[in-house]
């Protein structure tokens, strides 16, 4: 059980309204990462609050790079890291309720961009697995429906106003909303017939 006080620091919240330069970095990145990655990509795609038009967001581009398997993800990291991408801080998988961490439908690497750039957050998972797939959902649904979206950023502007000093303490307000949205996305990708088509 948490105790809001160990969220009182961390790195500061900070939220800006939607930029539409946002989704220009990101078609000069995924060229970027393109060219580094070589082949074997399945997808490039920009994910997160900044793929959203409309919605505010912390000025992080949030990128998912898929692979046919993550057993190949060695020479993909390799690569990148000789372009200056780092390794990120220990993650190997999301996390999501009801589902077990080693289970291989959250498994992932994560990156970030090279020292002194623009901040980056690169999630490299595995096609058609569960997480792949949410954050392809989870950008759309809120891209089609408006009122969730405002709705979204409300608690993102409320959740930043509560920890205005501590990042952890921001997403351990909004993370049960991954699985509120994740309900009411999957009906929308019912109805609309949405398939994940990624770039």
């Amino acid at each position: 059980m948490h105790n809001l006080s160990q969220f009182e620091s961390s790195r500061p919240v900070v939220l800006l309204p939607y930029q539409p330069a946002w989704a220009q970095e990101f078609v000069a990145l995924a060229q970027r990462l393109r060219t580094a990655a070589g082949a074997g990509l399945m997808g490039i795609d920009h994910i997160g609050s900044t793929a959203v038009p409309g919605l505010c967001a912390k000025d992080v581009l949030d990128v998912q790079l898929q692979l046919p398997s993550l057993a190949d993800a060695a020479g993909l990291t390799r690569r990148l890291c000789a372009d200056g991408f780092r390794q990120g801080e220990q993650l190997t998988c999301d996390i999501f309720h009801g589902m077990s961490p080693h289970s291989p439908e959250l498994a992932k690497l994560y990156m970030r961009e090279p020292v002194g750039e623009r901040r980056v957050h690169l999630h490299i998972r595995e096609a058609g697995r569960f997480n792949a797939r949410y954050a392809l959902l989870f950008r759309d649904y809120l891209c089609a429906e408006a009122p969730a979206r405002d709705e979204y950023g409300e608690l993102k502007r409320r959740a930043a106003a509560l920890f205005p000093n501590s990042i952890d303490g921001y997403l351990f307000l909004k993370e049960p909303v991954f699985h509120l949205v994740y309900q009411a996305a999957e009906l929308w990708a019912e109805k609309t017939g949405w398939q994940p088509l990624g770039e």
